[in-house]
C-alpha cells in the first residue's frame, strides 16, 4: 500500500526542497513526489508522509535522510554529446579564444566546470574532445571538474560504465579510442578509458550553498539543461555566483531552452546558449 500525500505535507515538502536545493516543486509534481517519497517511507519503516516531514525536518532527519531526499527528487538526464554544437563551439572558437588570453602563460591548464554533470556522460565528452585537442597541441592540457548533488548519480559517474546503448551518439573514432568493451555478451557495457577517468575531479555540490569551495578558478562552465528547474531569482543568482568563480573572457554554456535574458549579470551572449564574461 502507497501512503497519501496530503496537500499539507505537500506543502511542507515543496517548501523545504526550494529552500535546500532551489527547486521548484509545483502541485503537478504531487504523483511524482508520492511514488518516488513512498519507497523512503517503506525503507525508514514510516507509516505516512507526516511522520516523514517530522523526521526529515528533524537535526537527525537532514543530517541522515537528507541525501536520500535529494536522490529521490533530482531529475538526471543526460547522453554523450548532448547538444553537439556546443563541443564544436568549445573547439573551434571558445578554446583559441581562451588560447589567445593565455598566450603569456602557457604552461597554465584550461579548467572546465561540469556543473550538474548527472551521471557524467557530459564530463566525459569534454574529456574526450579535449584530449584530441591535446593530441594535436603538445602545449596544451586541461583538468575537469564535475559536481552534481545526487550521490547516487555521482557514483555512477566515477564508475565510468555505460549500457552500450548509451554510446549511439559517439563517433567510431572516439569510440576505438576512449571506450573499453566489456566481456560479458548477455549484458554488453563500456567502461571509459583511464587516461580520460584521471582527468575528471567529481565532487557533490549543492547549488545553494553560500561558497561553492571550489580549489582554483575556471574558464569555462557547462551548466546545461540544470536552471529550468529554479525560479528566475534562483537563476539569477546562480549565473552571478558563476560568475565569481570563472576567470575573464571564460565562457558559460547553458542547455537549449535556457537564456540570461532579462538578466543582471556580467555575461554576455556570443552564440544560442552561449555566454562569456568579458570583464
Amino acid at each position: 500500500m502507497q501512503a497519501t500525500l496530503s496537500q499539507k505535507d505537500f506543502d511542507r515538502l515543496s517548501q523545504f526542497i526550494y529552500n535546500e536545493l532551489g527547486i521548484k516543486m509545483p502541485s503537478s509534481k504531487t504523483t511524482m513526489l508520492t511514488g518516488r517519497l513512498n519507497k523512503r517511507l517503506r525503507a525508514l519503516r514510516l507509516k505516512n508522509f507526516t511522520e516523514y516531514c517530522d523526521f526529515l525536518f528533524s537535526d537527525k532527519g537532514k543530517e541522515e535522510e537528507m541525501v536520500h531526499l535529494i536522490n529521490a527528487v533530482t531529475t538526471n538526464k543526460t547522453d554523450f554529446f548532448r547538444e553537439p554544437s556546443h563541443f564544436d563551439y568549445l573547439v573551434n572558437t571558445a578554446l583559441p579564444e581562451l588560447e589567445e588570453l593565455r598566450r603569456y602563460e602557457p604552461r597554465r591548464k584550461l579548467r572546465i566546470w561540469s556543473a550538474g554533470c548527472s551521471t557524467g556522460e557530459e564530463p566525459y565528452t569534454m574529456a574526450m574532445v579535449l584530449a584530441e585537442v591535446a593530441e594535436q597541441n603538445k602545449s596544451f592540457s586541461f583538468d575537469i571538474l564535475a559536481t552534481d548533488i545526487s550521490t547516487r548519480v555521482l557514483d555512477v559517474a566515477r564508475r565510468a560504465v555505460y549500457p552500450m546503448e548509451r554510446i549511439d551518439p559517439v563517433d567510431n573514432l572516439y569510440r576505438r579510442k576512449y571506450l573499453l568493451r566489456g566481456k560479458d555478451k548477455q549484458n554488453p557495457q563500456i567502461r571509459i578509458v583511464p587516461e580520460l577517468r584521471k582527468k575528471i575531479r567529481f565532487g557533490r555540490l549543492n547549488f545553494m550553498a553560500a561558497d561553492f569551495g571550489l580549489p582554483e578558478m575556471v574558464d569555462i562552465i557547462f551548466c546545461r539543461n540544470v536552471i529550468i528547474y529554479f525560479d528566475k531569482q534562483t537563476q539569477e543568482q546562480l549565473m552571478n555566483k558563476f560568475s565569481r568563480y570563472l576567470n575573464r573572457g571564460g565562457y558559460l554554456f547553458l542547455g537549449h531552452s535556457e537564456s540570461l535574458h532579462g538578466y543582471q549579470t556580467p555575461f554576455t551572449q556570443v552564440a544560442p546558449t552561449i555566454y562569456r564574461k568579458l570583464q
